[in-house]
Parts: structure tokens; C-alpha cells; sequence
């Protein structure tokens, strides 16, 4: 039977551990998975005990009955939280890192021990079963740990992809981070309708769509995002207008920008 510990019931510990159980209980398979959880504030008891968990009176109790152990604490306590668990680990417990710029070797540095890693950028759509996560491990992990906390974060995850390792702090800003920029994006849209006479949930509702529709052609349509954007673009058109009017105040540049700045503090965060 194996065991999985949530550390931390915050907003995505949370979607995991609702998509999981649900995914348990529908799948019919014969595997048994016993969860337990803690987290500091004690409200979070009466919805792990909803979906099946089992309460802990605290993290260390949680990595001594836990193999797997899914880490969802903010990235600046990290350290504190594998240091006080640290004698509660051995070297067969999985830490399922899904905290920011958390590298592999920061855990093990915090822990003391040569404990094994798997870590995972999630993102928020996740609440909704509409995630993107990207999932590493190293040689220390075996396969079947790594297709256990695959099938844990795929549960409320359709896309789960296996990334190297000392990629993962790049790799924040593609799927980690990016909703953020989209509802900044979305922001402006809404924000010059209403200045313009249109009521903003309609054009909210307009641009969801948009995104929505936009998101699946790049998916299904086989075309790169260079023909997809001629495909939009008639020439001498509006689209062509608005497009020149976002490069020449250097839209490219800043999105990069914001990409680099989102990897530069990863690897801050990874250093405390």
C-alpha cells in the first residue's frame, strides 16, 4: 500500500488532493493509497477529512508514516519545513516538490540525506482539472516512483510533461507563471472596451472565448504560431495594424523580458 502526506492544504495542494481521490475512487483499480495531510492551519482538517484523508498533528509525523510526501508550502518556507522533517526521512522517502524554484539539491542540502526528489511546476488552472504541469526527477528516483506522482499530479492535470532537471526554473514562466501574464493581457482588453462604451463582461466573455478558440488551434491545427498569426493578419488590415503598433512598443521584448525576470528569481528563491 502506498502512502501519500500533503504538506500544506493551500489552493494547489488542495485541487491535487480532490483530483486525486476522485480519480482513485473512479478508476477502479485494485491499488490502495492511504492519505494523510497536515497543514498549520487547522481549518484545512475538515477538507482533507472530505476526501478521505487522514489528519497528522504535524509534518514530522507526516514523513514518518509517508513515502511519498507532496511538498505545497510557499517556496520561502521550503527550507525551514525539510529541515524540521529531516529526521523523519530516509532513503526511500519522495519529496513531490510543486514549490517555485525548489531545486532537487536544495532539498537535500535542507534534509541532510540523500532523499529521493520529483519535482513538479503545476499552475493554478488545476482547480479546474485544466492544468499544465512540468514533472523532473534524476536517477535516483525509480520509474515507477515518478509514474506514481505522474499519476498523482495528472489527476487534475491533462498535461503532465517530463522536463529535464536543471531546466525546471525556465521552465516556471511557460506554465508556472503564464496565467498571470494572460489575465494581465486579458486585463487591458477589458479595460480599453469599457473605456470605449463596451460593458466589460461582455468583453470578458468575448476574449475568454477568443482564448479559448486560439488555445485549441494551436493544439490541433498542426500550424506553428507564425501561420496561425498569418492566417489572422490580412494585409494593410487591422489585425497587421495592431500588431506593428504592439512590436513597436516592444511587446516581444517585454514578454521576454517578464521571462527572465520570473527565471532570475527561481534561482534566488532556489539559493536560501
Amino acid at each position: 500500500m502506498n502512502t501519500l502526506g500533503f504538506i500544506g492544504l493551500g489552493n494547489m495542494g488542495a485541487a491535487i488532493l480532490k483530483g486525486f481521490t476522485a480519480a482513485s475512487q473512479n478508476s477502479g483499480s485494485s491499488e490502495i493509497v492511504k492519505v494523510f495531510g497536515y497543514d498549520v492551519f487547522d481549518e484545512k482538517k475538515p477538507l482533507l477529512e472530505q476526501y478521505g484523508g487522514e489528519w497528522l498533528d504535524s509534518e514530522c509525523e507526516l514523513a514518518r508514516k509517508c513515502k511519498y510526501l507532496l511538498l505545497g508550502v510557499k517556496p520561502q518556507s521550503a527550507g525551514e519545513v525539510i529541515s524540521k522533517i529531516a529526521p523523519s526521512l530516509n532513503s526511500e522517502s519522495v519529496i513531490i516538490t510543486i514549490c517555485a524554484g525548489i531545486s532537487a539539491g536544495f532539498i537535500r542540502e535542507c534534509a541532510g540525506k540523500d532523499v529521493k526528489v520529483i519535482q513538479v511546476m503545476p499552475n493554478t488552472p488545476m482547480m479546474l482539472g485544466e492544468g499544465a504541469s512540468a514533472v523532473s526527477s534524476d536517477e535516483k528516483t525509480s520509474r515507477t516512483e515518478l509514474d506514481f506522482a505522474c499519476s498523482v499530479i495528472g489527476s487534475c492535470s491533462p498535461v503532465v510533461e517530463i522536463i529535464p532537471a536543471e531546466r525546471m526554473n525556465e521552465v516556471i514562466c511557460i506554465n508556472g507563471s503564464s496565467p498571470a501574464f494572460i489575465y494581465t493581457f486579458a486585463k487591458c482588453f477589458v479595460d480599453y472596451a469599457t473605456e470605449n462604451g463596451i460593458n466589460g463582461k461582455t468583453a470578458l466573455n468575448l476574449f475568454s472565448q477568443s482564448l479559448i478558440g486560439s488555445a485549441e488551434m494551436l493544439i490541433e491545427s498542426g500550424m506553428t504560431p507564425d501561420e496561425l498569426i498569418s492566417q489572422v493578419s490580412s494585409p494593410n488590415g487591422t489585425t497587421v495594424a495592431g500588431l506593428a503598433a504592439l512590436q513597436k512598443r516592444g511587446f516581444s521584448e517585454s514578454v521576454k523580458a517578464a521571462c527572465e525576470s520570473c527565471t532570475l528569481r527561481a534561482y534566488e528563491l532556489s539559493k536560501r
